[in-house]
């Protein structure tokens, strides 16, 4: 039997710690792409054990999660040799994360000591491989579908009780605050999403338990207001991951900005309205429709891949500083086109092509044309994105 070990790990440049959802990695977001085409293959998959370890063992596929104990990649604090004991070292196939081969991880110390380790303690019979390309042998743009336990839906369905719901992620987890809307630009989504739907309950969802995982950056007090001015709203933050999924499930629809978290909506069939702004762009698509709500490139400049953002000091509503593409400004503008979008993803009239076919021309134009930015996982988008001009 051949086994397959993926190394794979999300890695957060702004915190230094992973993100929530592993299911992100082109290896993981297969059903499973490398198993469709090798269906004799045992896949692996080594995790930082920090991230959402539990997601991965929903994935059919996959057939052993090993999570590791080295948890921190911006520093070296603990031994990686030592965590990786448990590990088998003879494999047939080694698949690790691109990000070890780029010069912009060099430097982070923690992350190239864990990958030296790796290579030393693991020994695979062919060459090894990057995740999301051959070899072995690999599909692009399968589709992930998390099987949640009978539990985490039955405690959604009870805490429901039949009525219909939007689930809200506030904020993620990246560690500046005005990276996100603030509470006044929430509540006015919020109070604009209730009145167009009136049926649906408000779904916060969120953590601020110290675990060692990341955490919402939206303060308790910020999540008391919402839930004390919009009468749909119903505190979710800090029930169990699974339930959360669950209800994210249940839901007829996902609104947040971009975080990591939220991808994990495609993965059990709810389509996703992403606030879209900051450093990245919505970048991996899995069969279900998302709709970016990209902002206006020359009055609010984003995506900036960790670099400087434009802030602005003192936003309008008196909340602090803001990164532009996230100001009260913004997000006010921007509600007509967030509720046509909303009752199209509800309602399910706008399709999976046709969400891409609008979303990557916008992406390009927000990038002033600059196809290599504009990527996606698999080059999804690649077919969507307006073809250049021929040299006159």
């Amino acid at each position: 039997m051949i086994v397959a070990c993926l190394l794979l790990r999300r890695f957060s440049s702004t915190t230094g710690m992973p993100t929530r959802s592993v299911i992100r990695s082109k290896g993981c977001a297969t059903r499973s792409a490398t198993r469709l085409r090798n269906p004799d293959l045992r896949v692996s998959l080594l995790l930082n054990g920090a991230t959402a370890v539990e997601l991965a063992r929903l994935c059919s596929f996959i057939d052993e999660v090993y999570a590791l104990p080295f948890t921190r990649f911006d520093e070296v604090d603990s031994d990686p040799r030592q965590a990786l004991a448990a590990v088998p070292q003879s494999w047939d196939w080694i698949v690790e994360n691109h990000r070890v081969h780029e010069e912009s991880h060099a430097q982070i110390h923690g992350f190239r000591a864990f990958f030296d380790a790796a290579h030393e303690h693991l020994h695979p019979r062919h060459p090894l491989g990057i995740a999301g390309q051959a070899p072995p042998a690999y599909l692009p743009h399968q589709q992930v579908q998390l099987d949640l336990p009978g539990a985490a839906r039955r405690a959604a369905a009870a805490r429901l009780q039949g009525d219909a719901a939007i689930a809200v992620l506030p904020a993620g987890s990246s560690s500046a605050r005005r990276l996100y809307p603030s509470t006044t630009s929430w509540r006015l989504i919020l109070d604009a999403l209730s009145e167009q739907h009136p049926e649906a309950r408000l779904l916060l969802i969120g953590k601020h338990a110290e675990d060692g995982r990341t955490m919402s950056r939206i303060g308790r007090a910020e999540v008391d207001r919402l839930l004390e001015a919009i009468p749909a709203a119903i505190d979710c933050f800090d029930l169990p991951l699974l339930e959360q999924v669950a209800l994210i499930e249940a839901s007829d629809l996902l609104v947040s900005p971009h975080t990591g978290f939220a991808f994990v909506a495609s993965a059990v069939d709810t389509p996703w309205l992403a606030i879209s702004g900051g450093n990245w762009h919505e970048y991996l698509f899995n069969g279900v429709p998302v709709y970016s709500l990209v902002p206006d490139p020359d009055r609010y400049p984003t995506f900036t891949w960790g670099d400087p953002e434009d802030v602005v000091e003192q936003d309008e509503d008196g909340e602090g500083p803001r990164i532009a593409s996230m100001s009260a400004a913004r997000i006010r503008e921007d509600i007509p086109e967030l509720l046509r979008a909303a009752d199209q993803l509800i309602h399910r009239t706008l399709s999976y092509d046709d969400a891409l076919a609008g979303y990557f021309p916008r992406l390009l134009a927000a990038y002033r044309g600059d196809r290599a930015r504009a990527f996606s996982f698999d080059n999804v988008g690649q077919r969507y994105l307006p073809q250049p001009f021929p040299p006159s």
